[in-house]
Parts: C-alpha cells; structure tokens; sequence
C-alpha cells in the first residue's frame, strides 16, 4: 500500500493518493474551511484593526486557493469531466459542462478575490472597502452548490464506470502532478 502524503487541501492520514476520489472530497472540506477562515476575517475586520494575525489568515488562504484549489480543478478535469462527457448518461453530461463552466468562473473570481486578500497580506490595504468584500463574496458564493453537484452526482457517476486499474492510474498522476512520492 502507498504511504499517505499530507498535502495541502487535503484531510488527515487516512486519506492517501489510492483513493483518489476521498482525496477529491477532502479537498472540498479543505475549501470549505478556507472559506470558513475568509468569512472569519471579514467579521474580524469590521470590529479589529488588521493585525499579523488577520495578514497570516489572509496568507493561509492565498496559499490554499494558489496551491491546492488549482490542483483538484485540473483532477476533475482530467480525470472526472472526460470520463464522464464520452461516457456519462445526458444528465450526467449536462452537469459536467456546468461545473466546467464553474471552474472557468471561479479562477475569474479567484483572480479578483486574491488582489483584495494579497494587498491584506502584504500589508498595503488595513481594511477592505464594500466593493472588495462584494469581490471576495462573489469569490465564495459559488462553492456550496458546486461541491454538492460534485459529490452527490458527478463522483458517483464516474467512480462506477472507472474500472480498479483506471483508479489507481487516476491516484498515480495526481501523485506525481505534485511531486509526492510513493
């Protein structure tokens, strides 16, 4: 069996390279609480001043959605979505182009919500105006119905037509796209 690498955006040991689909849906509980954190930070500076503690916070979520949420959304497309178009049933099909499209609108959003965050961090900005939090709001409103579509239709869906040795393949080119070893 693989050792389990701990990645960030992704859960605790249990969770490892052969089983790529856990490792799919432990990513959303990691976005989930990077969201978590990000709405935390937006309430921390309506009543504190910015501090190190809110630039870290700022920091920690940058890394997440720069690093692992960039990772997971070309595992789905490389792995999930094409499975799914050639051989998935019409509704199936549908919803995949719609989280396609998803994925096309968050990395738009994430290109504005990471100014706001970034200019946070380095310490350029003490406060977000109304406008940068409409930004990071857009940013985050998205997530929750696309999580649900991901894991209560499409994962479903492609798990059963992956045959053993498909899945394994899929655990071990999300391994080596970031550089973990076996």
């Amino acid at each position: 069996m693989a050792r389990t690498v701990s990645l960030p955006g992704f859960g605790g040991a249990a969770v490892g390279f052969d089983t790529p689909f856990e490792m799919l849906e432990a990513c959303h509980e990691r976005v989930q609480r990077s969201l978590d954190l990000l709405q935390r930070l937006i309430d921390y500076l309506h009543t504190h001043a910015c501090d190190d503690s809110a630039r870290q916070a700022a920091r920690d979520v940058l890394r997440y959605f720069d690093i692992a949420a960039p990772l997971h959304h070309e595992d789905e497309e490389r792995h999930v979505f094409p499975l799914l178009l050639e051989r998935g049933a019409p509704d199936v099909v549908a919803l995949v182009r719609q989280l396609q499209g998803d994925h096309v609108r968050m990395e738009a959003h994430w290109r504005d919500a990471r100014t706001c965050l970034n200019a946070l961090a380095q310490g350029e900005v003490e406060r977000w105006s109304a406008q940068d939090e409409a930004v990071l709001a857009q940013f985050a409103q998205g997530y929750d119905a696309h999580i649900r579509t991901e894991e209560d239709a499409v994962y479903p869906a492609a798990r059963a037509l992956l045959a053993p040795d498909a899945l394994q393949s899929m655990g071990q080119e999300m391994r080596q796209r970031r550089g973990a070893m076996a």
